[in-house]
């Protein structure tokens, strides 16, 4: 019996190194995959309201993708321009930095004892060994070409998922028996719902959050006020540090130009009034608890979809973890991991004011 058990675990472990393995070294290919599969899973209503309107898959499909590309090129645009408006400032921001850089050299140079000649010669050794910066435009337009290439595969996979939709349902559903096609079409229409909620909460969520921090770096006096609260509503997109990342990249870049300690005391507050409204009123109306993770798991998904996927991972590992989840929930052997991926539920009423708020925009 022991000896069984223990091969049970020894299988479960290697099975989990080799889907690691697998992830990782198929990245490059599966995450645009992945990517297009959750947003096709968004896209599903609006790809079956278009159908109802008289228009046939492939019109339906190509509305879906040009809606992903206009959203696209309007964040984009968004973005050029508030950076267009940056640059104007740009000559301050050098001088501030200067004067940054000069009181980090000194600061070196008193408590280290590294000489301002000797940070000068370890700053040109640096350079020599990245060639003079060569290599480093050389990684950024690598960088830029890659983001250009998967953005094209993903618009791609969207329209081929979106118009095949029918025949991949078909297909796993022709996998599994037949007393199980019933509970398969649940699990399936399940997973569909937890990225199509989820992801259409985080955006709604993302455009309210660029309001109000339009709204109060605007009231406090920060240049370029909507370029920041651009930044600070899409870095929420990775949950638990991307605000805090936000937050700090405001607090530097107005430093920079030339920003007093009020101003800086100014954008804390402004940064601690809208988590307090994103936490306790926001996620509870907009995401609700649509994903049910233990948020131990939530974070560890972060972290190693960052690590496997990099940023792609940061953003598509809650929505893959609570569709891995619903599939636990369903499938018997499974279940006990479902459960220790799952939160506890709230069994106290505290929450009942927050069902009449939410019944209110119903």
């Amino acid at each position: 019996m022991e000896k069984s058990l223990l091969t049970n675990w020894i299988k479960v472990l290697l099975f989990f190194i080799l889907s690691i393995a697998f992830l990782y070294l198929g990245r490059e290919f599966l995450v645009p995959v992945a990517l297009a599969g959750v947003l096709s899973m968004l896209l599903i209503p609006l790809n079956r309201w278009i159908e109802r309107k008289g228009a046939n898959r492939v019109i339906s499909s190509i509305c879906c993708v040009i809606v992903v590309l206009s959203a696209i090129i309007g964040v984009c645009a968004l973005i050029t321009w508030q950076v267009s408006a940056l640059m104007e400032d740009m000559a301050q921001i050098k001088e501030q930095l200067s004067k940054l850089m000069l009181q980090v050299r000194q600061f070196v140079s008193n408590n280290l004892g590294i000489s301002p000649p000797k940070q000068d010669e370890l700053v040109e050794q640096q350079q020599a060994s990245d060639n003079g910066g060569g290599a480093m435009v050389g990684n950024v337009l690598n960088g830029l070409k890659g983001v250009l290439i998967n953005t094209i595969l993903v618009l791609v996979y969207i329209f081929l998922f979106l118009y095949f939709r029918t025949h991949f349902k078909k297909f796993i559903l022709m996998l599994v028996p037949v007393s199980k096609k019933a509970e398969t079409e649940i699990v399936i229409g399940e997973a569909s719902q937890v990225a199509q909620k989820y992801l259409s909460g985080l955006g709604l969520m993302v455009m309210i959050l660029w309001i109000m921090y339009g709204i109060g770096f605007s009231i406090i006096g920060i240049k370029n006020a909507i370029f920041f609260a651009v930044l600070c509503g899409l870095l929420e997109i990775v949950p638990f540090v991307g605000n805090i990342a936000g937050t700090a990249v405001t607090v530097l870049a107005s430093f920079a130009q030339g920003a007093d300690s009020q101003l800086i005391m100014g954008i804390l507050i402004t940064y601690g009034l809208v988590q307090f409204i994103q936490t306790y009123l926001l996620q509870p109306l907009i995401l609700g608890a649509e994903v049910h993770l233990n948020p131990v798991f939530t974070i560890l998904s972060l972290v190693a979809g960052e690590m496997i996927w990099g940023v792609g991972g940061l953003v598509l590992a809650i929505p893959l973890l609570g569709m891995f989840k619903i599939v636990c929930d369903h499938v018997e052997p499974l279940k006990p991991y479902g459960f220790l991926l799952g939160s506890e539920p709230n069994k106290k009423k505290s929450g009942d004011w927050m069902e009449k708020v939410k019944g209110w925009f119903k």
